[in-house]
């Protein structure tokens, strides 16, 4: 299971997954990834389940790059408890995934068995997610930030 060797706090607020991830959110290292659709909270159980169905029908060909890390501790308190007495301990372990964030990515395989792979390790996956290959996405990617550049000229000019 992943999880921080050590950390500053040892338990954090819930925070918001409110808008679309800004980084994080181009493939880098392999030709296909896993991308997540909506906000969740994906557990270090669910990424390591991800991460063998993976593997296992690869037959450990080809490379697999995690590109999220649960960083966020989450506490619930014992069954049958009374109100008060403080916050619970820490139970498991998150990676809070918003819209947008590629999530796995593997390459040197051929695309019929990447993109299998990856289906996949998406029902492993607390959220929907989609497949796509390094081009269309990164190309998406410049584009949207393309326009957002042009818009911000047009203000200024005005």
């Amino acid at each position: 299971m992943l999880m921080p060797k050590r950390v500053k706090h040892r338990k954090q607020f819930r925070g918001t997954m409110a808008g679309k991830a800004l980084r994080g959110n181009t493939i880098t290292n392999g030709s296909y990834g896993l991308v997540a659709m909506e906000p969740c909270w994906i557990k270090s159980n669910q990424i390591e389940a991800a991460r063998v169905a993976l593997t296992r029908y690869t037959k450990r060909g080809g490379k697999v790059w995690i590109k999220i890390f649960p960083d966020k501790p989450v506490t619930a308190k014992p069954a049958e408890t009374r109100m008060g007495s403080g916050k619970g301990t820490t139970e498991y372990w998150v990676a809070v995934v918003k819209p947008g964030r590629v999530l796995f990515e593997i390459g040197e395989i051929p695309e019929a068995d990447a993109k299998e792979a990856l289906r996949l390790a998406m029902y492993k996956l607390p959220c929907k997610c989609k497949i796509a290959s390094r081009e269309e996405l990164n190309a998406s990617v410049n584009a949207v930030s393309a326009a957002a550049a042009e818009g911000g000229e047009q203000s200024e000019n005005e």
